[in-house]
């Protein structure tokens, strides 16, 4: 029952943490919520889940703060492997299910070896558990067993090593507490030898010593993991300082043989458990995922490529360090990149943390709703602090790849979440692998109409019943095939440990604040079908009423996500000092960056009207066309109205209102839109809405802000000419059709007779 409620409970986080910064339905109209509301929501809201010690549990584990970030393990563990004298001859170099039970089928000997290994290492664990589970204390003795599980899976090896840790963001699995004590499982073991090291490097490289490539390389591994262990050393051909990683002997052979004992006995429990577990956790498809990924690890080839890639994909980025790879001196066992000196984000104690790990987000945001390859081993040891003050994001042996269906289907649920289209949201977790295709869904709606209408009501998370949402969320979790798809573990993972390192130094950080503008970015600025469609959700919702509110809102977010950018855009050498003069980082007393802060005043209309006009505001120009249409139409007819004459005919009166209708609420409603619209574009006074300015004073600043934007007018002159005929043509359309049928009722009466 606990890991019920700790599964509730995080999807409940998770839900309203989404919901927090959107504006939200507030006595039937909309309530736009500021940045210091949403982070005094979310520090109340965190406070109160975290009195809940499952779920305090579980958002310390996803968060990553119990992780061992030690370069070393203890000198006394032993990790123990299977040495065959063949070593790695015609074993399989990729995960292949069949080719691993063929080799190992011909291996008796190996397997039993193995078997007996893993029996003997963890004998005592079992007989510990099951002598608990006799007297009714599984859940007293359960902090015990389970660090003692840690220490047995630690001798067993890397399979056991990397499986633990991938089960120790699976609230869906495990108990919140095996969670936190699994995230300790330290990746570090005692190094090998280095004269087996060495004679790897001679091999892989086909080279007689290690001087014929490094000229200089420390005697000792600087750090040692379970796959394998890095040097510093210099690359004799260019002089560069590098990290050289070499893999440990007979890692291959030992993980492959692992996965093939864990796949029999997968199947073992595939043909005998009964059906609503198997339903729920197919081992087998969980291991199948887990094992190609881990192989993929152990290719350093891979790795480099891997590497490279990222590289490129965040050369937009230049404030994003990721290392540089040697793929010429890089094998499938030896591993060159750049050497990075740093210090852990975690550790930092620096004034910029805050401001990298907002560039962190934008980093992972992009990975996941942009390119698509993902970084899926987001520790904290895997990102740190330059001494330039760049961000350094290390070690992409392990990625996944997500789907457009996945990236979109993400945009979409969120608009779904926000209108509360209940129906959409059901679809939407069979659309994300949260449900299995073709479940029926409709049966989920109601519990999710009482999750989501009381983490969007008012009153905030006080308001908020957590046992009752817990008990809701429940019912979806375990009344339906209900389970966490592997990639958004991996996703709930990086954002929590981002999460995480910002909590350090500003309790009350709200990875929603800065998530939310790269989402509207990506609303606002992309092309595809899907997310114009979901643009246009967005906005007009269930009632197909333009809310320019969320569209001011929207616009917003994206100027915060601009101000982040123009940050890591900027050289490095001088970001420090500029962005405190510019107030976007604060002084050393106090390190916490102004997520508010965005251009402001002639700034703020230039980035508008150039984003507007530029190639990014293609999306939204188009999207805006009709509405604007609709309030010049509807302004002109309000402003200029044809005059009726008193005596005139039925027939000419209808003629006349029909050529000129006059302006109703909807007209009305359209006009204020673009009053609203004009005014947030040419103006950004301090979030001031100029209706409640005096017209003297509106006019006057109107005026100032038309003068300053004279040079971007007169730049994106093209654009503005070919939006000015475009708008035209529509509204002289809009006008032909309504004087082709004014003629119509003029005309159809006399052809009556």
């Amino acid at each position: 029952m606990a890991r019920r409620y700790a599964v509730a409970a995080l999807l409940t986080s998770l839900a309203t943490a989404l919901l927090a910064p959107i504006p939200r339905p507030h006595n039937t109209k909309l309530h736009s919520t500021s940045v210091k509301e949403m982070s005094d929501m979310m520090r109340e809201q965190r406070k109160l889940m975290e009195e809940d010690e499952q779920t305090k549990l579980v958002m310390q584990a996803l968060r990553g703060a119990n992780t061992n970030e030690d370069d070393f393990q203890d000198a006394n563990v032993r990790m123990k492997v299977v040495e065959m004298r063949e070593g790695e001859k015609d074993l399989p170099t990729t995960y292949d299910p069949e080719a691993l039970a063929d080799y190992f089928g011909k291996r008796p000997g190996a397997v039993f070896s193995r078997v007996l290994q893993v029996v003997s290492t963890s004998a005592s664990y079992l007989t510990g558990l099951a002598w608990d589970a006799a007297r009714g204390k599984l859940e007293e003795a359960e902090v015990a067993r389970a660090a003692q599980l840690r220490r047995t899976i630690v001798s067993l090896g890397p399979f056991f090593i990397k499986l633990g840790q991938a089960l120790s963001i699976r609230p869906d699995i495990l108990s919140p507490r095996a969670m936190v004590e699994l995230q300790q499982l330290c990746d570090k073991v005692p190094s090998f030898p280095s004269d087996l090291a060495f004679a790897t490097i001679c091999e892989e490289l086909n080279v007689n010593s290690v001087k014929d490539v490094f000229s200089e390389i420390t005697p000792e591994p600087v750090a040692a993991a379970s796959l394998g262990q890095v040097y510093k050393a210099t690359l004799r051909s260019t002089g560069d300082e590098v990290a050289v990683k070499v893999q440990r002997p007979f890692v291959l052979e030992t993980v492959s043989l692992d996965l093939y004992l864990a796949r029999q006995l997968g199947i073992g429990l595939r043909n005998f458990a009964p059906s609503f577990v198997t339903e729920r956790l197919d081992v087998i498809d969980l291991l199948d995922e887990f094992a190609g990924r881990f192989y993929g690890e152990l290719d350093y080839v891979l790795e480099c490529e891997n590497g490279e890639r990222v590289r490129e994909d965040m050369k937009n980025l230049p404030r994003v360090l990721i290392p540089k790879n040697y793929p010429e001196v890089t094998t499938r066992r030896v591993h060159v990149a750049e050497w990075v000196d740093g210090e852990k984000l975690s550790q930092s104690t620096a004034d910029d943390v805050a401001e990298l790990v907002n560039l962190g987000v934008v980093t992972y945001l992009t990975q996941l709703l942009d390119t698509g390859f993902f970084h899926a081993d987001p520790h904290p040891g895997n990102m740190l602090r330059a001494p330039d003050g760049r961000l350094v994001i290390l070690d992409f042996g392990l990625m996944t790849e997500v789907t457009d269906d996945q990236r979109y289907g993400m945009i979409e649920a969120i608009a779904h979440l926000i209108h509360r289209d209940y129906d959409r949201i059901g679809d939407d977790f069979v659309n994300l692998d949260f449900i299995p295709e073709g479940t029926d869904v409709k049966p989920i709606v109601p519990a999710l109409a009482r999750v989501f209408d009381a983490a969007l009501a008012g009153g905030g998370a006080k308001a908020i019943n957590f046992n009752d949402l817990a008990a809701d969320l429940a019912e979806i979790t375990f009344t339906f095939p209900f389970r966490i798809p592997p990639y958004f573990a991996l996703v709930i993972r990086a954002i929590g440990v981002l999460e995480g390192i910002a909590l350090v130094g500003d309790p009350g950080f709200a990875i929603v604040d800065e998530a939310y503008p790269y989402i509207s970015r990506r609303l606002l600025t992309d092309t595809s079908p899907r997310l114009r469609a979901a643009l246009k959700y967005m906005v007009y919702g269930q009632s197909e009423r333009f809310d320019v509110d969320r569209v001011i809102d929207m616009l917003g977010a994206l100027e915060r996500f601009a101000a982040v950018k123009k940050l890591a855009d900027r050289d490095v050498d001088i970001v420090i000092s500029e962005s405190r003069e510019t107030g976007l980082v604060r002084e050393a007393d106090a390190p916490i960056l102004d997520r508010s802060i965005v251009p402001q005043d002639e700034d703020a209309a230039r980035d508008a009207l150039a984003f507007f006009f530029g190639e990014d505001g293609e999306v939204f120009r188009e999207f805006l066309l009709d509405e604007l249409v609709k309030s010049i139409d509807a302004g002109a007819r309000a402003t200029l109205p044809i005059p009726r004459p008193p005596l005139a005919s039925p027939r000419v009166t209808t003629f006349l209102a029909k050529l000129q209708p006059p302006a109703d609420d909807d007209d009305r409603a359209a006009i204020e839109n673009a009053r609203k619209l004009v005014a947030f574009l040419l103006r950004n006074d301090n979030n001031v809405d100029l209706s409640s300015v005096a017209p003297s004073r509106t006019s006057a600043s109107v005026l100032r802000q038309l003068r300053a934007l004279s040079p971007v007018v007169n730049e994106r002159r093209d654009d503005l000419r070919l939006f000015g005929t475009k708008l035209a043509a529509r509204l002289a359309e809009k006008q032909l059709a309504r004087n082709f049928d004014a003629l119509g009722s003029l005309i159809a009466p006399a052809a009556s007779r």
